[in-house]
């Protein structure tokens, strides 16, 4: 995105044009940044040659998951629905992983008949369901086992998901007795040992913990696996963040890490690969003020974007069109929602606003819509892709006849 002449643009299309010809709140994508993020993660990663396994669940638009195939991703899933998706987006099955620690039976029988490239089990009880579906249908299904290697991400505590009192994969003795317990089968082939520790991790000391601890468990099984799965969890800035997270850094140490077990990698990025490429514009539905601020009311609520009332996570907003005059008190930008958690930001530097004004919330791309909802029976936005200069629409604003 990019000012010209007080306007801001993205892609060479002006937003403040875009959001009154489509209307209002409007998720907007760019091409050329979600381009550009997947350019920069594979040339990271180049030396390991990874499979990247988009992970839907950060966005499961079918139009951009068609984008994301072309430019040569595979997908991480975790329900039928987003397998669904991934299938209709003509993702090759075969780069295709299906993780998440509360498969239903359905759910792995549907993975199993699609011939997907692993479903990633998360306790002996699933491996036991997937190996009696398998038994069923008689078919050798390869899957992988999710190791919990009690590592802490530094990250949210409700995105945290390697240490020890999280609900995903096994410790290490269940992990071990799971191997053996599956030795002979005719079934069941364990090719991938699976981890992932978290979200928006901005820290390499993490991600080299937690590669310490499997690479500790490997050296005492007498086991090969063809694919070690690091997970995703790759950060971004969207606010007050004071650094990346070092990309060669952390390649450095899985080059050194493959070279030792000869294993192929597999990464499961979302945020990393799609954050960025979008955007949340809304309109200044009111201003009201009180004795040290003032609401800036958004026709856009917590329903369209719940990161900031769930997570009390920080995007940056910022005005369609700039101007020059300072507001005079603090700005506290909310929704319509009858909650005091709908709300986006406060600033205490912004420019003067007014109703009818349109401003950005960036860094949307990830966990937006996917994480939208009808609260309020409020519709769900458009959604809009802008690529090679042309604007394409790949999600109608619902109406109230499709919810009610």
């Amino acid at each position: 995105m990019r000012y010209i002449k007080n306007n801001l643009f993205i892609d060479n299309k002006g937003i403040f044009d875009l959001a009154n010809k489509y209307g209002t709140p409007l998720y907007c994508y760019s091409y050329n940044k979600l381009k550009s993020n997947i350019d920069r993660f594979k040339n990271s990663f180049k030396k390991i040659s990874p499979l990247i396994c988009f992970s839907v669940k950060s966005n499961s638009n079918i139009s951009l998951l068609k984008e994301i195939k072309k430019l040569g991703l595979g997908a991480d899933v975790v329900s039928k629905g987003e397998l669904f998706a991934a299938l209709k987006a003509g993702i090759n099955k075969k780069k295709i992983v299906f993780s998440g620690v509360g498969k239903t039976a359905e759910e792995i029988d549907y993975a199993i008949k699609k011939n997907i490239l692993l479903i990633n089990a998360e306790s002996h009880n699933e491996v036991l369901v997937i190996e009696k579906i398998a038994k069923k249908r008689k078919k050798l299904v390869n899957i992988g086992l999710r190791l919990n290697p009690d590592t802490d991400a530094k990250t949210l505590k409700q995105i945290s998901t390697g240490k020890s009192e999280n609900k995903f994969g096994v410790d290490k003795n269940t992990f071990l007795k799971i191997i053996n317990s599956l030795n002979g089968s005719n079934y069941i082939n364990i090719k991938c040992l699976s981890v992932h520790i978290g979200s928006q991790i901005m820290n390499n000391k993490p991600y080299e913990e937690m590669l310490n601890v499997v690479d500790k468990l490997l050296k005492t099984i007498n086991y090969k696996f063809e694919y070690i799965d690091l997970g995703g969890g790759m950060g971004i800035k969207y606010d007050n963040e004071r650094k990346n997270l070092d990309y060669k850094k952390y390649s450095n140490s899985i080059l050194s890490f493959k070279n030792k077990h000869k294993c192929k990698i597999i990464f499961e990025p979302g945020r990393s690969i799609i954050g960025s490429a979008g955007v949340l514009a809304s309109k200044v539905i009111y201003m009201k003020e009180n004795k040290t601020k003032i609401f800036v009311i958004l026709d856009a609520a917590m329903n369209d974007l719940i990161r900031p009332a769930l997570y009390n996570a920080r995007h940056r907003i910022i005005p369609a069109i700039k101007n020059k005059k300072r507001a005079k008190k603090i700005l506290e930008f909310v929704g319509p929602i009858c909650e005091t958690t709908d709300k986006f930001l406060t600033e205490r530097k912004f420019q003067n606003l007014k109703e009818n004004d349109i401003i950005i919330i960036c860094d949307t791309g990830a966990y937006g819509y996917s994480l939208s909802s009808n609260y309020n029976l409020r519709l769900r936005p458009t959604e809009i892709l802008i690529k090679s200069n042309k604007i394409n629409i790949i999600r109608n604003r619902q109406k109230i006849t499709d919810i009610i």
